[in-house]
């Protein structure tokens, strides 16, 4: 069930990135991104007994006022849905959809433009919906733990219960982790001072807590560096004995001058090369493609050779590039991702330049037996 709620998920994604800067209305957006997305946790869509459009929710002395979707099960209402314009920003609507929740009867209420799907609950106040989603989808960025919980949402599978336990916890480790990433940005004195005064014995005087600031974060970039580091390392290594080993190069420690580190392989770079890798599969066996990465850029190269560029990821700044040599490997060719996705629709193309490296062998081969 999961693996087909997420290729159905991914599905609607590319759907999605084909038809948005067509879909020009709200309604439209409905059409087009929302009501595919309900049909695809399992209800139907052409039952108004069971999905209920313009659901009429009177709200005090507002009579009239409407949601956009009710979904019921078994004649209750199990979630609302209020849909915005894709390119809204949902994070600024979720007023409309708090008035709404506590007289719907329903303990789940979803705000959504088609592309972000922010799910709500009523954990700190009964009836009232709490101003933080306890859970985000982003048909973009798809995560295997994130399909886990939409499948607890589908008609099939949907368990009140089983939701509610879950919801507090997923509530508050995002806000931890938003909270952690903050510090990792910029460590907050609170936490330096945490830190510091378990081994510094000293006062710890304004100019020494900015000094501590600094420290900690470089602290901070390192560690995540190397732990990322070593999981680069074992992922290419899991199920892959091979006598051309990919060139992975040690994070260098940041130096007594500051300087930092030189080049970090980020989890995105790994994420992209596996997917091209995965690709390239259907041409040559995972022996004969290595990767290295540099300061300007991650290489993907079969047999481990300089001279056979497969791709390049150039992800070390705001937007993100794949770089492909199907025209040559000395003519590559920069294409704009808004996602990782977006690699396989350049699969022919990386598939192209396999098949040139395997033409000019063969040319060289049989230019020696001539």
């Amino acid at each position: 069930m999961e693996n087909d709620l997420k290729f159905k998920l991914e599905q609607l994604y590319q759907r999605v990135t084909v038809l948005k800067e067509q879909i020009n209305t709200e309604e439209a957006t409905k059409n087009a991104f929302v009501m595919p997305f309900i049909q695809i946790i399992g209800y139907d869509i052409f039952n108004p007994t069971e999905v209920i459009p313009e659901y009429i929710c009177d709200i005090g002395t507002k009579k009239g006022e409407k949601i956009d979707y009710v979904i019921k099960k078994d004649g209750e209402p199990v979630l609302i849905i209020e849909c915005k314009h894709w390119k809204e920003d949902v994070e600024a609507h979720n007023s409309q959809l708090h008035r709404y929740y506590h007289v719907s009867k329903s303990r789940f209420g979803v705000l959504t433009n088609g592309l972000i799907y922010n799910f709500y609950a009523d954990l700190e106040r009964p009836n009232v919906m709490d101003d933080k989603p306890f859970f985000t989808l982003d048909l973009s960025d798809l995560k295997d733990s994130g399909i886990k919980i939409l499948e607890k949402f589908t008609k099939k599978d949907y368990d009140l219960e089983s939701i509610l336990d879950s919801a507090e916890a997923l509530k508050y480790i995002k806000a931890i982790r938003n909270e952690f990433e903050k510090e990792l940005k910029e460590p907050s004195d609170e936490l330096v001072k945490l830190l510091v005064n378990r081994f510094f014995e000293k006062t710890l005087t304004a100019s020494r807590l900015t000094t501590f600031k600094e420290y900690t974060r470089r602290a901070l970039s390192n560690s995540i560096s190397e732990s990322i580091n070593f999981r680069l390392k074992n992922a290419l290594s899991i199920n892959e004995k091979t006598t051309s080993k990919p060139e992975v190069k040690d994070i260098e420690p940041i130096d007594e001058n500051g300087e930092g580190l030189k080049f970090v392989t980020t989890e995105e770079e790994i994420e992209g090369s596996q997917i091209v890798k995965a690709i390239l599969r259907e041409k040559v066996p995972a022996s004969r493609i290595a990767f290295r990465d540099t300061q300007s850029y991650f290489g993907i190269l079969l047999d481990d050779n300089n001279r056979k560029p497969l791709a390049r990821l150039h992800f070390n700044f705001s937007k993100k590039y794949l770089e492909l040599f199907h025209k040559g490997k000395d003519s590559g060719e920069r294409k704009l991702l808004a996602s990782l996705d977006d690699i396989y629709q350049y699969k022919k193309e990386l598939l192209g330049t396999v098949d040139n490296y395997q033409k000019s062998s063969e040319k060289e081969q049989l230019n020696t037996t001539v």
